[in-house]
């Protein structure tokens, strides 16, 4: 269970509470015709309703005081890098190699998330022959081992966002760590070679436990690494796998939705959900 905390409106700085505040507004939006033809609404008011509208809002389900968070775990693919088309690439290059037809990236994009051996699983259509499982498993490894950089990326803002988040506004520097389901090699070494490997304490992949995301054990592991408390901890991710691993963990949640899986969301929603890297780092102000 989480610690109660006072309503966001007690504890928030002007610019989150007017991104509350706007959200509220966004709710009577299909009121406003009416409201206008009835001329209830003057036009300075009109012009302020359209600023709040238009403005970028972080959308809190439970708020949490961002001066007590200490740790922020952070998925990778989807949330710090789009890594997207070399997934789809290696996906479909294991499909020939095997003789059988390529996948639309969409399709591929909606496999992401849980590992390697299981994304292989997914895209052969979940097969009984484990033999072909490996030996598919094995290519894939192979090729994305050699291809992981061709077009993946940063997201515009992250380096900026991490930048801003490892500092708090009590003077003492947050602690900032990896956790992906994706192997740990090509994790850390896309980190490095992204040249984001400054900003984490610990960077852990799928394999580097016995579980994987959302079982808890890597979150745990890394609060007892870190000796964090739950509820002085975050985990930031773009899909479902990550809140639960969170609410496992009993952390707070974060999701981003520009990610791969925004859709995973909305049936298990965090207690955030920001737009951008932009609005991740003024989450933590």
């Amino acid at each position: 269970m989480h610690e109660q905390v006072a309503p966001p409106s007690r504890r928030l700085s002007g610019g989150r509470l007017a991104r509350l505040r706007a959200r509220d507004a966004l709710a009577t939006a299909g009121k406003m015709p009416t409201l206008l033809k009835l001329g209830l609404i003057s036009d300075s008011f009109r012009s302020y309703f359209a600023i709040l509208i238009t403005a970028s809002m972080i959308r809190i389900n439970r708020q949490f005081d961002p001066a007590s968070i200490k740790l922020v775990i952070f998925d990778l693919d989807g949330t710090l890098i789009d890594s997207r088309l070399d997934l789809i690439h290696t996906v479909n290059a294991m499909l020939r190699h095997l003789g059988r037809p390529q996948l639309p990236g969409d399709v591929i994009a909606t496999y992401v998330g849980d590992g390697a051996p299981m994304l292989v699983r997914r895209a052969l259509g979940d097969p009984e022959d484990e033999g072909l499982v490996r030996q598919a498993l094995n290519f894939f490894l192979a090729y994305y081992r050699e291809h992981k950089l061709d077009h993946t990326h940063v997201y515009a803002g992250i380096p900026q966002a991490l930048a801003a988040i490892r500092q708090s506004n009590n003077g003492q520097p947050r602690t900032l760590a990896v956790l992906s389901n994706k192997p740990v090699n090509p994790s850390r070494a896309i980190v490095e070679a992204l040249q984001l490997a400054e900003f984490f304490a610990q960077v852990y992949g799928g394999n580097s436990f016995t579980t994987k995301k959302p079982d808890p054990l890597g979150a745990k592991n890394l609060l007892r690494e870190n000796e964090c408390r739950p509820k002085s901890a975050v985990i930031v991710g773009d899909s479902s796998n990550d809140v639960l691993t969170g609410r496992n963990a009993g952390l707070w949640t974060v999701g981003v939705t520009y990610g791969f899986a925004p859709q995973t969301l909305e049936l298990t929603p965090p207690d955030v959900l920001v737009d951008t890297p932009q609005e991740l780092a003024e989450l933590f102000r």
